[in-house]
């Protein structure tokens, strides 16, 4: 079977995990937490979680010239990902994730974009990206970098027949944008999946159930969304392409850490959907396993499963 080629055009971060007993309040401090430190970022998220479920993945990105960036590499292509097109940057630094995460997995995410902002919008990058999506059976985005590559490289895609999910976290510097800038962007994207922060930031409608998550559906359909999947932590997530919607639940779990658990279901959602071997909903359904087992574990691409640990994890749930 051809392994699906996915591309992934977006963030590199470190990201430096504190694990405590609660989330702090403004000005309080919280003690007693536990440290670790691990690569991050949500397109090499994604990126990580589609290599490792299989897909050919090829990674387009920017990480400074420095030590962080270097191991960011060096992990990357230990994953088999086609590294060719990270940039590094010596003007910027590696991108800096702080994550605080409580006992029952809920987190705050303060993140140093560095390298992330200092993309270099040239003729030479648009014929780079020109080959590399005619070579791709799908596109990932995200909006950890300037939207303007994330514009650009939606456009091109679109221009070329290859499919594109866009991850739209954090959703404010599109948000924030008049309506006519975020339909242009829109129409260009295959398959839109905000989560219910994300939704309801971009809709204008605020997501707290399965009603208000159909309404922002229909409202981003409307708004040039071809197929919108809200993704709804543990009750699963919402599919909607303007003829039908259907909320597919997610597996119970023991949630640790949901740090990437989005990014899991994302890099899942994509290797299966580029397969093409399996129905819209079947698609959602593995994405939503994939993200619930992520959010099982701490830290963001440690927590990201294997093929393998897939297909264990569907065994015991199996009578």
């Amino acid at each position: 079977m051809k392994l699906p080629h996915i591309l992934v055009v977006g963030s590199v971060n470190v990201d430096m995990v504190v694990k405590s007993p609660h989330l702090p309040a403004p000005g309080q401090t919280v003690t007693g937490g536990q440290f670790m430190m691990a690569p991050g970022g949500k397109g090499a998220n994604q990126a990580v979680a589609a290599a490792r479920l299989g897909g050919k993945v090829t990674l387009v990105a920017c990480v400074g010239d420095d030590a962080f960036g270097r191991q960011a590499i060096k992990t990357f292509r230990r994953e088999g990902i086609h590294t060719q097109a990270v940039a590094r940057r010596r003007s910027h630094p590696t991108g800096i994730a702080m994550i605080l995460v409580d006992e029952g997995g809920e987190n705050l995410i303060s993140v140093a974009s560095g390298a992330n902002a200092a993309w270099n919008h040239t003729p030479t990058f648009t014929r780079q990206m020109r080959n590399l999506i005619r070579s791709a059976d799908m596109v990932m985005l995200q909006l950890e970098i300037p939207l303007k590559t994330v514009v650009a490289v939606a456009e091109i895609a679109a221009r070329a027949g290859v499919p594109v999910i866009l991850n739209p976290a954090p959703a404010g510097p599109l948000a924030t944008l008049p309506e006519s800038t975020q339909r242009s962007l829109l129409r260009h994207v295959t398959y839109l999946t905000p989560n219910e922060i994300e939704a309801g930031q971009l809709s204008g409608i605020a997501v707290t159930d399965e009603q208000t998550a159909r309404t922002a559906a229909r409202r981003l359909l409307a708004m040039g969304g071809k197929v919108v999947i809200v993704t709804m932590g543990a009750v699963g997530a919402l599919l909607a392409d303007g003829q039908t919607s259907e909320l597919i639940p997610a597996p119970c779990v023991h949630a640790v850490d949901t740090t990437a658990a989005g990014d899991a279901f994302n890099g899942a959602l994509a290797v299966a959907l580029a397969r093409g071997d399996v129905s819209m909903a079947a698609a959602v359904r593995e994405a939503c396993l994939v993200g619930a087992l992520c959010a099982t574990r701490l830290g963001a691409q440690p927590s990201l499963p294997t093929q393998r640990q897939v297909k264990r994890y569907r065994a015991m749930q199996t009578p």
